[in-house]
């Protein structure tokens, strides 16, 4: 067990280790500065902005910088709704997989472009390689989309008076090319070296110990593995996930994987230090983050190690803790952090079924995804976390009788009007789902059947989780839930959109209506926002806004199945 507690150490301080260089990097390239990369990419940048008719030295207000965003989805959003529901006839088929349904095909394009992947479908059986491939592709759109839009409010922040915040084009492309795809590169070869697949080749037959054939699925699994993770979308090539041998074939890659979804989430943080040129508020933000993973990662190692009380009861030992849903490879701990890690980071990809956790080790899975800015994903971590900062810099000075400003500009009714409206938008998404769907099943359990394999306490659990995990961007799920059904698709489809781009337009508008606003010198009288005396209170308006809007659903549901097996 010291070895498996040794290995999370590891995954963690690795991750912080390549970050914060990363981060450097980062922000040179928002910043526009030269790097030893530029010889390379800056022809590469270029083809981009001829091809697309991009003029990238023109600045954009944030109004402009939106509607670039919501436009380029928009046609991103048809492409895939065409090539998913044309897949059987579309080539690269090798299996002969058919088509998508309309509402399965709306729920998967909606999924992936908004960076969630939640997916209602296993991807040996319900995609061809073209639809794979069309999928990897919007991995890595949504995430440079993310980037971009974090680029623009980072670029707000900057203590000058503007209404010019960059160009979102300029910000996308540079994401890409200079940060996404070059990583990808590197861990999609250190996938491959390891035993995951990369072939355009169809299903291999194999035959077994006991002399039977088995067809086994196959494609280019190193290459999407590696995006869905770098990029926090988290979309499984195999229906287990990173629980599959051949998406996850061993320890190395277990570690490769994990770093790999924890290192942009991070390296934006010292990104967004380095930009506004104060990296001790970089390091404030990172604390808080830090201390609220580690709030919900400690408690859910502990419950997993410690194995399952009902089994005990039986006489039943437990040596490797409770192991139900989890692999032999990585064992109890492992698993028990990459649940955690994968729902604060909002990647979504599982390397266990969440389904088979102690209720509290799921209510802590839920936690990560309701708070959604211990880290996020890349980008959005920062937008949501922006939110709670403008709502404590509000509170507090409310608190110590001074006008609330910050990093040089007041805050005032407009930006918290806006903040709050954003801050109750994804309690409102959660609770209103969950109870139209409780609702529904529970007035006609024999039509809604196949939607709960556990009704009672845990099947609540799995329709909040559905939920939950769509309105946070995050696309894992309890899988005991029989989600491809038009309801869950539609809805589910309905809740990714509004989460994705609501969450998005609130900070956006905040950083720029700021950035117009004329900028104040700090004084003796400025509340300072880089003490760990203000990272409490950010802490304390998260813990109060976010995490006891969902107390009452969380009472209902993983806390009642606690309490109900002792």
């Amino acid at each position: 067990m010291n070895s498996e507690i040794l290995g999370i150490l590891l995954m963690f301080f690795l991750a912080v280790g390549l970050a914060i260089p990363l981060g450097r990097y980062i922000g040179q390239i928002y910043s526009n500065e030269k790097t030893w990369l530029d010889k390379i990419f800056n022809p590469i940048d270029k083809i981009f902005y001829k091809g697309a008719g991009i003029n990238s030295d023109i600045e954009m207000t944030w109004k402009q910088h939106l509607l670039a965003l919501l436009t380029i989805n928009l046609i991103w959003f048809l492409i895939a709704m065409f090539v998913l529901t044309n897949m059987g006839w579309l080539p690269l088929n090798p299996d002969h997989n058919p088509s998508m349904s309309g509402d399965l095909a709306f729920n998967t394009a909606v999924s992936f472009v908004t960076n969630t992947n939640l997916q209602h479908y296993s991807g040996e059986t319900g995609m061809s390689y073209l639809g794979q491939l069309s999928l990897m592709l919007w991995q890595f759109i949504s995430a440079g989309c993310g980037m971009a839009i974090a680029a623009v409010v980072f670029i707000a922040m900057k203590e000058r008076t503007t209404e010019k915040l960059g160009n979102f084009y300029f910000f996308f492309i540079r994401s890409c090319t200079r940060i996404l795809l070059p990583i990808a590169m590197v861990v999609a070869s250190l996938l491959s070296f390891n035993g995951t697949p990369m072939t355009f080749e169809g299903k291999d037959t194999i035959t077994n110990l006991q002399g039977d054939k088995i067809e086994v699925s196959r494609g280019p699994v190193a290459a999407f593995t590696a995006i869905k993770h770098l990029g926090t979308n988290g979309g499984g090539f195999f229906g287990p996930n990173s629980a599959h041998p051949l998406e996850n074939p061993n320890y190395f890659t277990n570690i490769v994987e994990i770093v790999t979804q924890m290192l942009i989430p991070l390296a934006m943080i010292f990104a967004m230090g380095y930009i506004v040129k104060r990296r001790k508020l970089a390091w404030t933000v990172f604390g808080v983050m830090t201390i609220g993973f580690l709030l919900l990662t400690i408690p859910t190692v502990i419950s997993e190690v410690n194995g399952n009380p009902a089994v005990s009861h039986m006489g039943i030992s437990q040596p490797m803790g409770n192991m139900e849903g989890k692999e032999v490879r990585f064992g109890s701990a492992a698993s028990a952090y990459w649940s955690i890690a994968t729902t604060v980071i909002s990647t979504g990809s599982v390397n266990s079924m969440h389904d088979s956790f102690m209720p509290l080790s799921g209510m802590n899975q839920l936690l990560g995804m309701m708070v959604n800015c211990f880290y996020g994903g890349v980008g959005v971590g920062f937008l949501n976390f922006y939110i709670f900062i403008i709502l404590a810099v509000f509170i507090s000075g409310l608190m110590v009788g001074r006008t609330p400003e910050f990093l040089g500009k007041k805050i005032e009714a407009r930006e918290m009007k806006i903040a709050m409206i954003i801050a109750l938008l994804h309690p409102l998404l959660i609770l209103s789902g969950t109870a139209i769907a409780s609702y529904t099943y529970a007035h006609n359990p024999e039509t809604y059947a196949s939607w709960l394999n556990n009704p009672g306490f845990h099947g609540f659990s799995e329709m909040l989780y559905e939920f939950t995990s769509s309105s946070a961007n995050n696309g894992s799920g309890f899988e005991g839930l029989g989600d491809n059904t038009p309801f869950w698709n539609i809805a589910c489809g309905i809740v990714m959109l509004m989460a994705r781009y609501l969450p998005i337009i609130g900070p956006v508008a905040i950083a720029g209506s700021l950035a117009a606003k004329k900028y104040i010198p700090e004084s003796a009288g400025t509340l300072k926002t880089d003490t760990s005396t203000f990272g409490l209170m950010v802490f304390a308006v998260i813990a109060i806004v976010a995490a006891l809007s969902f107390f009452p659903a969380l009472a209902l549901g993983p806390i009642a199945e606690y309490f109900s097996m002792y």
